[in-house]
């Protein structure tokens, strides 16, 4: 007797089961928590959309591959930021979508705040938001 293999989720199953276990957050609230000091922003994307769009004053970049090792707060490659597994973390990709498994794999690390900017990189451009060249 042969196992019926489960048909593993598509993509947007498996972005949908993620942020169901945490909060997202919007533009303004992720510039509002990074000015008064209670979340480190994190910019994932890669560097040709870094150069071509700018960046957020203040944020941490960090390429997509390293970020586990820079945000470990126990690791040995880890960031000075990465202070403690109570780290308010804001993923922030180009438009909101790796950022949501990139914020899944840091609660994963024990970064239990860990969340991601609701469309991403492009979404607080859209606001209005400071953009640095």
């Amino acid at each position: 007797m042969s196992a019926v293999r489960e048909q593993p989720p598509g993509i947007d199953e498996l972005l949908e089961r993620v942020r169901a276990d945490y909060r997202r957050i919007d533009a303004q609230e992720a510039h509002d928590a990074a000015r008064d000091g209670t979340a480190l922003l994190v910019d994932i994307r890669y560097a040709a959309l870094r150069e071509r769009d700018g960046l957020i004053p203040g944020a941490l970049v960090v390429e997509r591959n390293e970020l586990e090792w820079r945000l470990d707060p126990q690791g040995s490659h880890r960031a000075p930021e990465a202070t403690g597994h109570d780290l308010r973390v804001v993923v922030i990709c180009n438009e909101g979508y790796a950022s949501s498994l990139a914020a899944e794999s840091l609660h994963r690390l024990g970064l239990h705040r860990a969340t991601d900017l609701v469309g991403g990189f492009q979404a607080w451009k859209a606001a209005g938001l400071p953009v640095t060249s």
